[in-house]
């Protein structure tokens, strides 16, 4: 390991982001609290002054990835559509087999300029997380509970109020519902033979209720839905500790953009058209593990460097005064100063080592016996 490399390993390193991206974080929720007098007065104001506000936190993640890690992705898609990304609001549906594959869709975005408006179909509980969660508040993320007789009205009707939305965005799904593992696939297989649905070799079975009102309710508003499948080079298996440490990892991504004309506007025929691509993505990746590759001409969208000057801006406005407190406290001598700094160490080191639990495969939702009769009555 090069001298780079290990400096980027230390926990130090770790703890200067995770400090910098917590206390701007609730900083920067404080202010996204004080805009709500603007939502009566000027929403579409409320809305481009969040819209910026999030980017503030988002691009931080989004740095680790593309200038602390190095990251790299390759997009390959056609010339002609290519030329629309990032001047057209679109669906983005993206296989979600990774922990860091929400990051690779955070900087598909950043790259054309839309992370700071870009939206999710998140779960409900995460509107109550901090930092990321308020965040998203603010920004009219599009929040479901997983149980579709809940989420019918809940998910159209915030879906609704994007129509007027005065940004640019990317609303990102994952329609699988959770990240892929080898006993969910079992359980999803299961499904799919029993509803006659052709079986998936690298992907779960899709929801398909929530894709069609999303498709239903953005319609005329959303040019194209970009169907998205990611993978990553030598068998690599990416994580946000990964990330963390600084390991460089080797994104392909393939990039198919449908206009939103070509999907059937009946629910049952969207939903069999989702069924189908999802058939396709299977072969896409099949054909990915056979040679190394996907279709169409291979492209690197240029590294933006707002991510990093973000990051530089609030580590100069957060880090001075840090580490002032922090000599202070050592030099004082107290026995209990530096007993309460080591305290202070430990509970920092569990609440780092916590962030990237939450990422993890293992870690994600729950995929059984409930999830599968959802999945029968989709």
């Amino acid at each position: 390991m090069d001298l780079a490399g290990l400096l980027k390993s230390q926990f130090l390193c770790h703890l200067v982001f995770c400090y910098v991206f917590i206390a701007s974080g609730l900083m920067i929720n404080a202010v996204q609290l004080l805009t709500l007098v603007l939502w009566p007065i000027n929403k579409q104001l409320f809305r481009r002054i969040n819209c910026r506000l999030s980017y503030c936190i988002s691009s931080q993640l989004v740095m680790l990835l593309e200038w602390w890690s190095g990251t790299e992705c390759t997009i390959f898609t056609d010339p002609q559509a290519y030329t629309k990304y990032g001047k057209e609001n679109a669906i983005v549906v993206l296989n979600h087999k990774f922990e860091i594959d929400f990051l690779c869709g955070w900087s598909l975005a950043e790259r054309f300029g839309l992370l700071g408006g870009s939206k999710v179909l998140a779960k409900k509980e995460l509107a109550y997380v901090p930092i990321i969660g308020w965040m998203w508040y603010f920004t009219e993320m599009v929040f479901c509970t997983r149980k579709w007789e809940q989420d019918r009205k809940t998910v159209a009707t915030s879906l609704q109020h994007l129509r007027d939305y005065p940004e640019k965005y990317l609303f990102l799904i994952h329609c699988e519902g959770t990240r892929f593992t080898e006993k969910k696939h079992q359980i999803s297989m299961q499904v799919a033979q029993a509803k006659g649905l052709p079986g998936l070799k690298h992907h779960l079975l899709p929801r398909t209720k929530g894709f069609a009102v999303t498709v239903r309710s953005l319609r005329n508003v959303v040019s194209a839905v970009y169907d998205c499948t990611l993978n990553f080079r030598n068998n690599e298996n990416p994580t946000l500790l990964g990330v963390l440490n600084g390991k460089k990892y080797h994104a392909d991504m393939y990039v198919r953009r449908i206009p939103l004309e070509d999907i059937p506007e009946d629910d049952d025929r969207c939903s069999a058209w989702l069924h189908k691509l999802y058939q396709e993505k299977d072969a896409f990746q099949e054909e990915y593990y056979r040679t190394g590759t996907f279709p169409e001409t291979p492209m690197v969208p240029p590294r933006r460097p707002w991510t990093l000057l973000n990051w530089l801006f609030w580590a100069s406005l957060l880090l001075y005064p840090f580490f002032q407190f922090l000599v202070s406290m050592v030099s004082s001598g107290s026995s209990l100063t530096l007993a309460s700094f080591v305290l202070v160490f430990f509970v920092a080191s569990v609440g780092v080592r916590w962030m990237i639990g939450v990422t993890e495969i293992d870690k994600g939702s729950a995929y059984g016996n409930f999830d599968s009769k959802q999945k029968q009555n989709d």
